[in-house]
Formats: C-alpha cells, structure tokens, sequence
C-alpha cells in the first residue's frame, strides 16, 4: 500500500473543539493551501478562494457570528454557545466558493471544484500530521453571517475548515459495506 492510501484510508475528522496547539506553521500552512488549491477546475477559474482565521481573531469571529444569530426568532442560545467552541482550534480555514454563471463551465462544476478544496485542504492538513474537520452550519448559510465574513453577494461558504493537533486519537466510525454502495452498469 503506498503512503498515499495509508493517508487515505487512515483519515478521520476530529470535532473542532478537541483541536488544540500547535496548529501549523507559516510554512506549513503555505504547504496546505498550495495542496488545497491543486484541485479539478475546469476553464482554469480557481471558482474559491480562502479566509484565514486564527489567532484572537478566531475568538472575535466566533462572538460576532454567535450575535448575529442570538438575533434570530427562536434562536437555541445553548447551540449557539456551542458552535462557538469550534473556534477554540488553532486555525479555522473558511474555503469560499465563487461559481457564477459562466458561458462554458457549470456552476455546479465549480461548486465541485471548491468542495474539492475542501477535501484536498483537510488532506494535506493531515498528511503534515494534524487532523481537521470540516464544518458548515447556520454561518455558512445565514446572510448575516456572510457580511461579517465580507462576502460578495454570490459568494457562498463551502466551507469551515478547522485545522489543529487533536488531544486525543480520534475514533473511527461506521463505513458504508461497498456492496450497499457499489453498482456496475450494465451487469
């Protein structure tokens, strides 16, 4: 098996808030986008782009967005104290997709391209021995919370990335049998 499957087949998420220092380092993180952005990307468009966030930065982002969805009718305020743990993590990388209308490349190819962002980040994140979890959530669907990013108005969060060292091994999880999720056509 090469390095490379290992790295694969060994790879778990670890939640956000059981991240901790270190998180990487200048050239680590050079290292990590450089991967992340060696992805498919039809026409060339480079349809995302990245928000870095760490340092008190992390905690000041985590406030802002936390506000802005107290201020939501029947907000859950124990949820939301939650979600704000998740930037406790050294480095939260916010992958932000781009794709617009294009006269030969979909939108939906360009989406494809900043989700494989997302994996390629999480991917060198871990091959560089961190671990990472990749979020969503309210923020990245709430117009509140994209103008606290600074978002164009057709921009879209493909994702939180949240990079660090994991205080504990992480746990691995039920994988669907390949034979509930494996077709061949034609047979």
């Amino acid at each position: 098996m090469t390095s490379a499957t290992d790295l694969l087949l060994r790879r778990r998420s670890v939640p956000a808030f059981l991240l901790r220092e270190p998180g990487p380092t200048n050239g680590q993180l050079e290292t990590i986008l450089t991967a992340a952005s060696r992805v498919p990307d039809h026409g060339k468009l480079a349809p995302w782009r990245f928000i870095l966030v760490e340092g008190d930065a992390r905690f000041r982002l985590a406030d802002n967005l936390a506000e802005a969805a107290k201020a939501e009718p029947g907000a859950d305020h124990q949820k939301i104290d939650d979600d704000k743990r998740r930037f406790e993590a050294p480095l939260t990388v916010i992958v932000v997709s781009r794709a617009g209308p294009h006269v030969k490349i979909p939108e939906w190819e360009q989406v494809l391209s900043a989700g494989a962002v997302c994996m390629n980040l999480i991917l060198a994140a871990h091959s560089l021995g961190f671990a990472a979890n990749w979020l969503t959530g309210r923020a990245a669907y709430d117009r509140r919370a994209a103008d606290i990013l600074g978002l164009a108005d057709a921009e879209r969060v493909a994702g939180f990335i949240h990079v660090g060292t994991p205080d504990q091994a992480p746990a691995d999880r039920p994988r669907p049998p390949l034979g509930e999720i494996v077709t061949r056509w034609g047979q």
